[in-house]
């Protein structure tokens, strides 16, 4: 044991002299070197730097001859109706499944602008997840507070963000009401400051719970008891039932005056069986393709499903998406918007901005590398609605996807990608199973691959 302790001392010995002596570190010699190197065009490299340090990257990397065809004019596309605005919340995921069922019931009964009530959902999501991690921390309570999951856990307390199985859950549990019935508040626009106060007071819950002998139950009802309190105050109390007219486009009644509950109201007006009807696309180059996967806790309810999903290369997410569009129906998609985004213009494009020639350095990394090294991933749900298709080739050269930042964002409240750039940065597609292949839908046939939630794939949109 001595000898176990000597050798211990002289390796940590030897680790702190190796910091100390600088070993390591940026030498004068080599700071030389490294300051010669940008000398070599001192000139150039002193005005350039004079520019780039007073002006926006963005600005000075656009690319003037990037032409993209911006007109909206696509082959196939769904039609659509009123943009929606999340404003100062990640709550794209809800928009994003939303608009796919508010288009479904638009499109059946001849509606005008029809919209969903995010708040009312977003409530139950906010509850649920704080009972989701609750019951985690329950469960994970005997382990260290150092172990993975609680490290997990104690780091994704509470989010506004989410993916579409906590559409399908939660839909499922509490249907949905007409936005008009349960309008936005203040706090269901803007999110973060009370999601850091209730995520503190959830933290402060999971070390009671952890210290408590016996059962927990009770005293998760009282702690859930004061997360819903909170809920109310900043949202509101969610309505269990209410009266509604709705009328089509042209003003012809479809429903006068009739009581409803969220639930009735959802099986009357939409009544998609949303847990057998959908099912989720990735493309992920780490993994391998044409294999069922499933994340680890990674869901919006306890009682609800795991986030399940199958890996296909990118030409058959493709396939599945135009099978859709041509059919009329939108679907639920997610990908690293923030990469090459010309908002001004409405435009997702490889060409958009040339930070090479700015800075004469090269950007190397393909879609597998950025993913490995959590250069990229989803970090936006939005929905597909057009797909442009070459006559020629047949081949996709264009899509738009109906954005939730509100009607003057972007173009006409849409982006429009390239196809090379929906390659490289697009990643999740959810799909109705009809306009599958069957050797893909086989695929739900397999055990699936069970994934850690702290996986780089996996944050929330």
């Amino acid at each position: 044991m001595k000898r176990i302790i000597l050798a211990i001392l002289v390796v940590g010995l030897s680790i702190s002299l190796y910091a100390q002596n600088g070993i390591g570190g940026i030498s004068a010699s080599e700071l030389n070197k490294i300051k010669t190197t940008y000398e070599k065009n001192g000139n150039s490299n002193k005005a350039l730097s004079k520019i780039v340090a007073n002006n926006d990257i963005r600005k000075l990397a656009i690319n003037p001859n990037n032409k993209i065809n911006v007109d909206g004019e696509f082959s196939n596309r769904v039609p659509n109706k009123g943009i929606t605005d999340q404003k100062q919340s990640g709550r794209c995921w809800m928009f994003s499944g939303f608009n796919v069922l508010r288009n479904k019931m638009i499109q059946e009964y001849n509606l005008g602008v029809f919209e969903l009530s995010q708040n009312y959902l977003f409530f139950y999501d906010q509850l649920e997840k704080s009972n989701l991690f609750l019951s985690l921390i329950i469960k994970h309570k005997n382990e260290p507070l150092t172990s993975k999951d609680n490290e997990w856990l104690l780091k994704n307390v509470l989010s506004d963000g989410g993916t579409f199985c906590g559409v399908v859950d939660l839909v499922t549990k509490y249907g949905v009401v007409p936005s008009t019935v349960v309008p936005e508040t203040y706090n269901s626009n803007n999110t973060s400051r009370i999601d850091d106060l209730i995520t503190l007071k959830l933290k402060e819950y999971a070390l009671e719970l952890r210290k408590m002998k016996g059962n927990t139950d009770n005293r998760k009802i009282e702690m859930l008891s004061e997360v819903y309190k909170m809920l109310v105050m900043a949202y509101g109390e969610p309505i269990t039932e209410f009266s509604y007219t709705l009328k089509d486009k042209d003003g012809k009644v479809i429903c006068n005056n009739e009581k409803f509950t969220p639930k009735s109201f959802y099986d009357r007006f939409i009544g998609i069986d949303l847990v057998n009807t959908y099912v989720m696309l990735m493309n992920d180059p780490t993994r391998e393709y044409y294999k069922l996967y499933e994340i680890e806790n990674d869901r919006h309810t306890m009682d609800g499903h795991n986030w399940q999903y199958i890996n296909l290369p990118i030409e058959d997410v493709k396939t599945c998406a135009i099978n859709s569009i041509k059919d009329s129906t939108l679907m639920y998609f997610s990908c690293d918007v923030g990469k090459s985004l010309d908002n001004d213009a409405g435009t997702l494009d490889l060409n958009n901005f040339d930070y090479e020639t700015l800075f004469g350095v090269k950007f190397g990394m393909d879609k597998k590398q950025r993913i490995e090294t959590f250069a990229s991933g989803s970090s936006h749900a939005m929905t597909l609605v057009a797909v442009d298709i070459d006559p020629l080739s047949n081949k996709p050269t264009k899509w738009m996807v109906e954005n939730s930042w509100g009607a003057t964002s972007g173009y006409q409240g849409h982006l429009i990608m390239t196809d090379e750039w929906f390659n490289e940065y697009m990643f999740r597609l959810v799909v109705d199973k009809k306009y599958v292949p069957k050797n893909i839908l086989d695929v739900l046939k397999q055990k699936p691959t069970m994934l850690p939630p702290w996986d780089p794939m996996f944050l929330d949109e």
